[in-house]
């Protein structure tokens, strides 16, 4: 006779509830209602225009349908995003690891504020020059300049970030005997994160703001370059599909990185909620 060992209870259907639900398409209704009025007025107000600077939306969209898809202006779009994304990943992981630095040793936050202060107030766009000369024309300044621009938001939100973790939490951490690597890993990072997430949420909009400042000079490809060619070009509806573009790009982007935000950091939002 075999021994029953255990007993299957089934688990409670999981799935949103109503209530949950009814809830997130209110939360998305909020959040779209605007900028469908905005779009709506913008395509009747421009409908019947003639202007060559001011072209109907319903014009913009077919162009860009063509010029994107039909014509492979596409590979402008994976230019920029590659280059983005490089300049990015490099400028955030030297942000971390260099307020990592600065948060461990005193005399390296010291010695190495003025510099930092002094580099983050000079403008990107401005080294842009130094940027051909050092690099020259190609898809290495793009990057070099997207990683430098990068850098600031995150290193500095992970130093203060790092510096506002509770002093109560290193006496526990000291008590449980947790090594170094062990109380940055499991007790600073944790405690720094939303704080470095800011920084990192910053970090996207400078680099994205690089990205297409980088194309727009002495380079072959890219959203800028395509921008700027068409104004060139007076092909001023061409010009609009690229800022369409542009514009589409980086709300995605900022979306998918509040997505992840909120995945990455529930923990903290739960707990702020608990305790509101």
């Amino acid at each position: 006779m075999s021994r029953v060992t255990g007993a299957y209870i089934p688990s409670p259907a999981r799935g949103r509830s109503p209530g949950r639900a009814r809830t997130g398409w209110r939360s998305a209704a909020a959040m779209a209602w605007l900028p469908v009025l905005l779009l709506v007025a913008w395509w009747f107000a421009s409908e019947n225009s003639t202007s060559p600077f001011f072209p109907p939306l319903s014009a913009i969209v077919e162009e860009t349908w063509n010029q994107w898809i039909r014509y492979g202006a596409w590979v402008n779009a994976v230019t920029s995003l590659r280059n983005l994304f490089l300049g990015y990943l490099a400028g955030t992981l030297v942000g971390i690891v260099a307020g990592s630095l600065m948060w461990r040793w005193r005399a390296v936050r010291t010695a190495s504020n003025p510099i930092i202060y002094f580099l983050y107030v000079l403008p990107s766009p401005a080294l842009l020059p130094a940027m051909i000369a050092l690099f020259g024309i190609g898809d290495v300044r793009q990057i070099a300049l997207i990683t430098l621009g990068s850098i600031w938001p995150t290193l500095l939100n992970t130093l203060d970030g790092m510096r506002g973790v509770d002093a109560v939490k290193f006496d526990t951490a000291r008590a449980l005997r947790l090594g170094g690597w062990r109380s940055y890993f499991q007790l600073v990072l944790p405690g720094a994160s939303p704080q470095i997430v800011a920084g990192l949420r910053a970090s996207l909009t400078v680099a994205i703001i690089l990205m297409v400042v980088s194309e727009m000079v002495a380079a072959r490809s890219g959203i800028g370059y395509f921008i700027l060619q068409a104004q060139a070009e007076f092909a001023i509806l061409k010009m609009w599909t690229g800022i369409l573009v542009l514009a589409l790009i980086g709300t995605l982007l900022n979306y998918l990185f509040v997505a992840i935000e909120r995945r990455v950091l529930r923990w903290h939002y739960r707990s702020r909620a608990l305790a509101s």
